[in-house]
Order: structure tokens, then C-alpha cells, then sequence
């Protein structure tokens, strides 16, 4: 298996000219099956007019089936562990002569790994202020708010405005909202919204021009200048109920505000010392990416780079953007992420040796939890979506995450900790 670059070898194979033949004659008779040739009956064709009059055919039939049998065949005997689909760059095939030919591939690469306990991490235990805890219950307060029309007044900063809401010209497709809800004066209420609607009454109309920057996160109104024209219908107060016993135990399972409070407390501890953690988890993979240097295939760093790029689509579309109207540079694009593909791919190929030395794997009990969770999303039969996750390859994800997540754990564990 000689030596190209990185990961890339090839093979130069031989197939004798018995295969070659009998391989030949086969094609042969299935093509004859199902020629159509004027003056005879199907399948009465003489198997040498079918070998001159489909001689192209018949040679790329026997060329697909035999190629890639020969070449699974050296592949297997040489216990190679071939990663990207080979491509044959060289080839002799005359008539009477065995089937020579050249493959070019990738195989996965061999490395020694190195020290991964005891790396040095800056990482600190996470601190909780009363501040933080005190607008965890505020968001929470927020979530269970009132809203209480009142009597009809200039509306004026704090109000929340129910809007009837239509574009006149500037939108594609035009803004028709029966009903809209905007708190005048909100950071999240475009300020134009805010300035135009102060002072309206309910029952006033108002029409007036709104400027949208090109950033805008919406498609249809980003850089565009919109003429609305907006009723004032409602005006409603805000009112957050009390912190107390009654609010905690309408909660849930708490019986005093003391207890809630406690339960926001470890909740928010939680979610900042995971963030803390996962943070610390990704430097130790950086320090363990730098440690080891060894060539990573190309197919597998092309196929992180398309998982990265169908990833940065999944958001746009998330966000309401239409790509088919972004004039997008894809082969740029795919450049520009081909570096953190590569240190990606090194990071898995890295773990997964480490995984491998810890024996770490995902448990039956592990994967029996997550598919009785989607199961219950999904409101079906934990057998059948095991069936499913299984065909379509999603289960194998499943387990690789777990093990991925324990041996980040480990590494963690066994990390030397410092504050910075």
C-alpha cells in the first residue's frame, strides 16, 4: 500500500483474465435477455452480434462489478481501513489481457496517543449573586403576568399597545396583523414602533414610514422603507404577581417561597457550572488537539465541513431567512470552515481513541432512556421508535454522544484546575 500524502495511498491490482471472462460473459447473457434488435425475437439475439452491437455497454457493466469486488478484495487482505470511496486514476483493459488498474484512497490514520489525564485547564467554580437569583425570579414572575386592560389614555412608555397592524407599501409579502401586542418603549420593540404609537388613544389611526437597517433580522423588511398604517385597539398594564407562598405553591411541588427560591437557586448554580464546565471541557480538547499532530482524511474533514455549512442553513432558516435569495459564495463559504473541520475531525478521532483505551461506551439503560424521551414527545411506542431510530441511523448517534460526553467527563475529572 504505497505512500501518496496524509492519509492518501493506492493499490495498482491485477484482475486475471478468468475473472475478466467469466465476468464478461455474464453481462453477456443479461444484456442478450434484454436486447431489442430488429429480425429477432427478444432474448434470440446471437451473443456475438449482442458483444459487437453493445461492446461500450458491456465494458462498463463488467468494469463497475469487477472494480469495486477487487478492489474490496486487496483492500480486505491487506486489512486496510478504507474511508473515502476510491477513485481509479489509471487502467489497462484489452481484449485478451487481464484488468490492470490504479486506486487512489484514503485510509484511516494511526497515531500513538499521547498523555490526555492530568492537562492543565483554567476553570472556577462557578459564584451565584443574590442579583442573579433575583432576576431568575423576576423572569419567572414575568412568565405568570397579568395583563389588565385599562381605560383609554394617550398610551404612553410601559404600556403594552394592541395594535392592528397593516403595511401599506415597502413589504414583500405585505405585514397583516389582526392583533399585535408591543410594549412601548421596550429594547425589543423596534423604537420607531415606540415613537409612532406614544400618544395614540384608543380608537386613533395612524399611518407613518419605518426605516429598516440591511441587518434586519427578518428577510422581507431588511433595508426597506415600510409605510404602516396602525390602529390603536387596547391599552394594557402589566402585573406581576407577588413572590409569596401562595405564588410558590401555585408552582408546583413547593410549599413555601423559601422553598422555590432554593429550588431557583440550585437550578441557576446548575446551568452556570455546566456552562463553566463545558467551556473548560473545549480547551482541554484544544490542548489535546495541539498535543497530537497526525494527518486526518480528507473525506472525513469534506464531510465535517458539509455538516458544519447544512448547520449554519438550519439557523438561517430558523431565523426566517430565505437562502434561495442570498447570493452566496458556497465554495468560499466551505473554505473558510475547512481549518476548524480538520481540528474537528481530530478532536473526534482523538476522543474516540481515548474512549476506546477507558472502554467507554453508552449503556442499554442510557439509550432505552433517550428513546423512551422521544417516544414521549412524539407521542408514540418506544418499540417502534426504537425501530426507527435504528433503520435510519439515528440510535448509533445516540450511543456516540453518550460516549462522547463520558470521555469529556473524564477528562475533566483528571484535568489539573487552576483559576487562571
Amino acid at each position: 500500500m504505497p505512500l501518496i500524502e496524509g492519509c492518501k495511498h493506492y493499490l495498482e491490482i491485477t484482475v486475471p483474465l478468468e475473472e475478466v471472462l467469466a465476468e464478461t460473459s455474464r453481462v453477456v447473457d443479461t444484456i442478450a435477455k434484454k436486447a431489442r434488435l430488429p429480425g429477432f425475437r427478444p432474448g434470440k439475439v446471437p451473443q456475438s452480434l449482442v458483444r459487437s452491437r453493445f461492446a461500450a455497454e458491456i465494458k462498463q457493466d463488467v468494469l463497475e462489478s469487477i472494480i469495486p469486488k477487487a478492489f474490496q478484495k486487496q483492500a480486505a487482505a491487506d486489512h486496510l481501513n478504507v474511508v473515502s470511496t476510491p477513485n481509479v486514476t489509471e487502467m489497462k483493459f484489452e481484449p485478451g489481457d487481464p484488468l490492470w488498474f490504479k486506486a487512489e484512497f484514503e485510509v484511516a490514520p494511526e497515531f500513538e496517543l499521547g498523555e490526555y489525564k492530568g492537562l492543565k485547564v483554567v476553570y472556577k467554580e462557578p459564584e451565584l449573586t443574590e442579583a442573579e437569583i433575583t432576576a431568575r425570579i423576576d423572569t419567572v414572575r414575568e412568565q405568570k403576568a397579568d395583563y389588565v386592560n385599562i381605560d383609554p389614555r394617550p398610551s404612553q412608555s410601559g404600556d403594552f399597545a394592541v395594535v392592528k397592524l397593516e403595511s401599506l407599501s415597502g413589504a414583500t409579502p405585505p405585514v397583516n396583523e389582526e392583533e399585535v401586542q408591543l410594549e412601548l418603549g421596550h429594547p425589543d420593540t423596534f423604537p420607531p414602533f415606540s415613537e409612532n404609537l406614544t400618544g395614540m388613544t384608543p380608537g386613533d389611526v395612524k399611518v407613518f414610514e419605518v426605516v429598516y437597517p440591511t441587518e434586519y433580522g427578518t428577510d422581507r423588511l431588511a433595508g426597506k422603507t415600510v409605510t404602516f398604517r396602525a390602529e390603536l385597539k387596547t391599552l394594557r398594564l402589566k402585573e406581576l404577581p407577588e413572590f409569596n407562598d401562595e405564588f410558590a405553591q401555585d408552582l408546583g411541588d413547593f410549599k413555601t417561597a423559601d422553598e422555590l427560591k432554593e429550588a431557583i437557586r440550585k437550578s441557576l448554580f446548575a446551568e452556570k457550572e455546566s456552562a463553566a464546565q463545558t467551556e473548560a471541557k473545549g480547551k482541554l480538547v484544544d490542548t489535546l488537539v495541539a498535543a497530537h499532530e497526525f494527518p486526518v482524511p480528507e473525506a472525513y474533514v469534506e464531510r465535517q465541513v458539509q455538516n458544519i455549512v447544512e448547520q449554519r442553513i438550519r439557523q438561517f432558516a430558523s431565523q426566517g431567512i430565505d437562502m434561495s435569495k442570498m447570493n452566496m459564495d458556497w465554495t468560499k463559504v466551505r473554505e473558510q470552515h475547512k481549518e476548524q473541520a480538520g481540528k474537528d475531525v481530530r478532536a473526534s478521532l482523538l476522543l474516540d481513541k481515548i474512549a476506546t483505551a477507558e472502554t467507554i461506551h453508552a449503556t442499554e439503560d442510557e439509550i432505552d432512556k433517550e428513546v423512551q424521551r422521544v417516544a414521549r414527545q412524539e407521542r408514540e411506542v418506544p418499540a417502534a421508535v426504537r425501530r426507527r431510530l435504528e433503520k435510519d441511523g439515528t440510535l448509533g448517534k445516540i450511543a456516540n454522544h453518550y460516549r462522547t460526553e463520558k470521555t469529556l467527563n473524564l477528562l475533566f475529572e483528571h484535568a489539573t484546575k487552576s483559576p487562571e
